[in-house]
């Protein structure tokens, strides 16, 4: 395959070609040909400029059209972790993006694809033997390859517009861009910009400076309009725009237009709204209907859709003030030495500009052979391409060049702005990226017909259930899969491990991304995903498939952090991944992945009901799937005991373990009955020794570390739970939301036992949490926790701050979180009796935050301290007295013996 040039549409080409080829294991060599000295800059993004800023949003500027949030990781992988989705990235730092992400395609896809990079132009093309084509270099070499993309970009102007005596004149600028082109403009030479758009924009910034006036002129005198600082969400034109005829066509848009702005203040979210069917629009008109267009509506439309970034426009404002960028409305008429070395140059009406340079800002040219370009010119004279609409651009049917006979059949493609006249709006990142990808799938198809191998028995996981993939990726997804169920370490790194042998496989990066988002693994839970979602696309199963738009459901409904508890932390309806999980394990029962994601007990969250029912029901339909694999009887042990059934929870925990005992789920399930049936020493010794044995390599210790704590706690052996913290719990020995729920619990919970003295440690926790974790929590679980750390630090403000952030969210932070945080700051205030009757007409609702009952005991513990302050025994007798019904406690014995006293 061979891609003339090698700007930023010949770099999204390529990059798409290496990923897909690679993911089908499809050998190809790639010659990438273009004389610039990087790859992925072309014109627009060499520029070292810095106020030189794209005119699309980060958020817009991805490489990927289904991972839009690429671009932006990627700057605070380089040095910008506070860039958001509406900032205005440098352009140059754009062309660095492109380039940083080609050569990643490229080491990606070494050993299937090869790549060359010639430095010299295509001059010609033409067809070779067996259907291919044939590519003659300026260098005189030639290139014969099984398909072509022309990725050249826009075309230069031809300066049609200019005055004899302007285009014979050593002062006229034709091409602003090319190299060294301003270098004889002097400090103090004044400068006209024929044309107002961005181009001129961008120049007028770089010839801004104290002594210098920057004229600019154009027909109409209008500049771009400016994005929004904080840019409102798109709104959706009319479903019927595209059987209207072309008047009723502009009314219908304009009405749109205003209404849009009165509705929402702005006209911006209209425009934006319109973009992705303007294709489709465009398409629709007769060439006279687009004539028509070009002539009135092109210059609002243009000036309004391609915007400046707000940074821009207030320098071209600060400019404009000052009176050094005066901007004229009229056309060139005429120009003249002036005597002094510089130019006289007419405009219509009358007016005459006294300047040192004219430079032509029109913008490119709109036939493809406009600047006289050898290779167009070939293509278009020689019949293998023709004009496009009106003459702009080339015919292309998807892409693929139309010839003289209106046939498509060479493999010779291109994308856009060569298809301005079909497509119109085809010159942004946006849609040439979509282009991109469509090219690439082209361009590889007819090679996956060709090379594809017969039908193998495929490799399966360690239940049985097919792969696709080859045996030694297979290998390493049953490593990651053993290590997901025993609940161990290292499983991201045996699926990492799987899609690097097989860049292709859809599982393992689906399981990537569910690492990364719900189990905190390091990885770029986006770019896994979107890799999931290409991958099963091409191959994949219908179970694959199934999983993959569970595993994409799950991550959409829960965008930021993942929960931490013991039981679901999700909000209190079914959300729509919980939907989709239970759909999948009723067609196939026996994917033990998705039953561990559906069960929510220490690894992942489980499906969202409130009283467990679900998991319950799931577990229980798929017993004979299993036939008593310790995997599910795992997971049956723990729902057991989250119904009550303590002692049938307990026998099959410990006849799980017999089979398997680095089972992290039988583990975490015996932990809960021995803290329920207050069997505390036994539960101490026995879960300390696990840890330090077969727990070693377990994922979570910090959360085991948290139940033998508890024992401690229950057991009232103070310094004992001060050595487990400080020895297992404390920060650099847990992090991120492990080191909040865990860790800052644990110390809330023995400062409410009085069971530490003095101030806790809790203030290197909150350093451990991200400060948006603490204060802006996306689940109701995680503000709790938040909410509890807030107070043992003293910090009433955070605390506001966290209030009022869960009563903009959920319902369940809404409704419990929000009072939770009223009952805290009367803690904090040490209005005790106000404290106390808070959180004990809380207590009823608590279990909608999720967790296991053990983990929201915090509250209550919180509750008991409370009402001894407030001195209020009586009620804190009976409260510990119906604690000790649930289990025995010397911790609450000794309370209870206080108050008596």
């Amino acid at each position: 395959m061979a891609v003339v040039g090698a700007g930023a549409a010949g770099a999204l080409v390529a990059v798409q070609v290496c990923e897909t080829a690679t993911r089908r294991r499809t050998p190809l060599d790639l010659v990438l040909v273009d004389p610039a000295p990087e790859a992925g800059r072309g014109t627009a993004y060499a520029t070292e400029v810095p106020e030189h800023r794209l005119n699309v949003p980060v958020g817009g500027m991805s490489c990927y059209p289904d991972d839009p949030g690429h671009f932006r990781r990627w700057l605070c992988a380089h040095g910008e972790p506070t860039v958001r989705d509406a900032d205005f990235a440098s352009r140059h730092r754009y062309g660095s993006y492109l380039a940083d992400t080609l050569g990643r395609a490229i080491i990606a896809a070494h050993g299937t694809v090869s790549v060359r990079r010639l430095r010299t132009r295509a001059t010609g093309l033409s067809d070779a033997p067996g259907g291919r084509l044939e590519l003659r270099l300026g260098d005189g070499g030639t290139v014969t390859a099984d398909g072509v993309v022309l990725a050249t970009g826009p075309a230069a102007g031809r300066a049609d517009w200019a005055p004899d005596g302007l285009t014979g004149s050593d002062r006229f600028v034709a091409r602003p861009w090319a190299p060294g082109a301003l270098a004889g403009v002097g400090p103090f030479d004044d400068v006209l910009l024929v044309g107002t758009g961005l181009t001129a924009v961008d120049l007028a910034l770089v010839l801004d400076r104290p002594g210098r006036t920057v004229h600019a002129v154009s027909r109409t005198g209008l500049l771009p309009q400016a994005h929004a600082l904080a840019p409102l969400p798109a709104v959706p034109p009319p479903p019927d725009l595209a059987v209207l005829p072309f008047p009723a066509l502009r009314r219908a848009v304009l009405r749109y237009v205003a209404g849009t702005r009165r509705a929402h203040g702005d006209w911006r979210p209209a425009f934006d709204g319109l973009r992705p069917w303007i294709g489709q629009l465009w398409q629709g008109l007769a060439d006279d209907e687009r004539a028509e267009f070009l002539g009135r509506d092109a210059t609002p439309w243009n000036v309004h859709r391609h915007r400046m970034a707000p940074a821009t426009a207030e320098a071209v404002a600060r400019a404009r003030a000052a009176r050094r960028l005066r901007v004229h409305a009229g056309r060139v008429t005429g120009a003249v030495p002036d005597g002094d070395g510089g130019l006289a140059v007419a405009l219509s009406g009358g007016r005459e500009l006294r300047v040192a340079w004219v430079v032509d800002c029109t913008g490119p040219g709109l036939r493809a052979d406009a600047d006289g370009d050898p290779l167009w010119s070939g293509l278009l004279t020689g019949g293998l391409a023709v004009p496009g609409p009106l003459g702009i651009g080339v015919a292309t049917d998807a892409g693929r060049l139309r010839d003289a006979r209106g046939g498509t059949g060479r493999p010779l493609f291109t994308l856009g702005a060569p298809r301005r006249g079909e497509l119109w709006e085809t010159t942004a990142i946006p849609e040439i990226r979509g282009q991109a990808k469509e090219v690439a799938e082209a361009l590889l198809a007819p090679l996956g017909r060709s090379t594809r191998r017969p039908a193998r028995r495929r490799p399966t996981d360690q239940f049985g259930l097919p792969l696709s993939t080859h045996a030694a990726a297979a290998a390493a997804f049953r490593s990651g899969l053993g290590r997901v169920i025993t609940v161990r370490a290292k499983a991201a790194e045996a699926f990492a491990r799987a899609t690097e042998l097989d860049p292709g496989f859809a599982l393992g990066h689906a399981a990537l991304a569910l690492l990364g988002h719900e189990g905190g693994a390091d990885v770029d839970v986006a770019r896994a995903l979107a890799d999931a979602r290409r991958s099963v696309r091409e191959r994949g199963d219908e179970r694959e498939r199934s999983f993959v738009d569970v595993v994409t459901r799950r991550i959409r409904d829960h965008e930021t952090t993942p929960g931490a508890g013991c039981s679901s932390n999700g909000p209190s309806g079914v959300s729509d991944g919980d939907t989709a999980l239970i759909a999948h394990l009723e067609r196939f029962p026996g994917d033990a992945f998705a039953l561990g994601i559906a069960v929510p007990t220490i690894a992942f969250a489980g499906v969202g009901d409130l009283d467990g029912t679900l998991a319950l029901r799931l577990v229980e339909r798929t017993a004979s799937v299993y036939d008593g694999h310790w995997f599910h009887t795992s997971l049956l042990a723990f729902v057991r005991q989250e119904q009550g059934r303590i002692d049938e929870a307990g026998e099959l925990a410990r006849a799980a373990l017999a089979e398997e005992p680095a089972s992290g789920h039988a583990v975490h399930a015996l932990a809960h009955v021995h803290y329920e049936s207050g069997a505390h020493r036994v539960g101490r010794e026995w879960l300390d020794g696990w840890i330090g044995g077969h727990g070693r390599g377990a994922v979570h210790r910090a959360h085991f570390s948290w139940h033998v704590a508890l024992h401690e706690l229950a057991l009232d052996d103070a310094e004992a739970v001060r050595r487990r913290w400080f020895a297992q719990l404390a920060p650099g020995q847990v992090g991120g939301v492990r080191a909040l729920v865990d860790s800052g619990s644990l110390l809330w919970r023995a400062r409410m036992c009085r069971n530490w003295s003095g101030r806790v440690p809790v203030d290197g926790v909150l350093d451990a949490v991200e400060r948006d974790l603490v204060e802006r929590p996306s689940t109701a679980f995680t503000a709790l926790h938040s909410a509890l750390a807030l107070t043992a630090a003293g910090d009433l403000a955070a605390l506001r701050r966290l209030r009022g952030h869960a009563a903009g969210a959920d319902v369940v932070q809404r409704e419990v979180v929000v009072p939770l945080c009223a009952a805290l700051e009367a803690v904090l205030e040490e209005e005790w009796a106000t404290a106390a009757e808070r959180l004990n007409a809380l207590l009823p609702s608590l279990r909608r935050v999720g967790g296991s009952a053990a983990q929201r005991e915090v509250v209550e513990e919180t509750l008991l301290y409370a009402l001894v302050e407030a001195g209020q025994g009586d009620r804190a007798r009976r409260l510990l007295e119906e604690r000790l019904d649930r289990r025995d406690s010397p911790l609450d014995l000794r309370r209870l013996a206080g108050l008596g006293a």
